[in-house]
């Protein structure tokens, strides 16, 4: 009897310390990436679109995950007159700044995170931008099926160099900041 009282605890401490991983796949329908921009006399923004993605949770921890992000897909939502957006919206996709044609793609990899806590946890990983790769981290929040982020890039490290002070002198009120937000909100299914 004792035997079968220690195999049972034994089992019971096993399944009690087992890890189960999760991977999620992302809804890129219901995914919704909004970026922002500024420069000296304004600012602009707009949204782009998730291709696919996937990422994996164990132990209450993102451990590993994969976005690729469909630059073609840039839109810009806060000019009114077409002409003028679908200029923008040309500028951003020519090699001025994220050449499209070149790099239809930006890339983000997840390399781990710290543990949830309240919902919130830190990610790291790496972004990749036109071929050049730079380690980002930026908290997540999760809300049952939908996880959200924000992250500020520096474009400059990218070789986004357009009206850019990190490439250029002078610019006067032509500059454009380096730094923009993305706000994404991840839908899985």
């Amino acid at each position: 009897m004792k035997k079968i009282i220690l195999l049972f605890a034994a089992s019971a401490l096993m399944v009690a310390t087992s890890t189960h991983a999760q991977t999620y796949q992302v809804n890129s329908d219901n995914t919704i990436v909004k970026w922002h921009g500024e420069k000296v006399t304004g600012e602009h923004n707009g949204k782009i679109q998730l291709k696919e993605g996937s990422f994996t949770v164990k132990d209450n921890k993102i451990t590993a995950g994969n976005f690729v992000i469909d630059m073609s897909t840039i839109t810009n939502e806060d000019i009114e007159d077409k002409e003028y957006r679908e200029k923008l919206i040309g500028h951003f996709k020519s090699d001025d700044f994220f050449g499209v044609a070149k790099y239809p793609t930006a890339k983000l990899k997840i390399t781990g995170s710290t543990a949830f806590i309240n919902d919130v946890a830190t990610v790291s990983g790496n972004l990749t931008i036109k071929e050049s790769t730079h380690p980002v981290e930026f908290e997540v929040s999760r809300d049952e099926s939908t996880y959200s982020a924000e992250l500020t890039i520096d474009r400059s490290k990218y070789d986004v160099r357009y009206g850019s002070k990190s490439f250029f002198d002078g610019l006067g009120d032509k500059m454009i900041y380096d730094d923009f937000d993305l706000n994404i909100s991840v839908a899985v299914d």
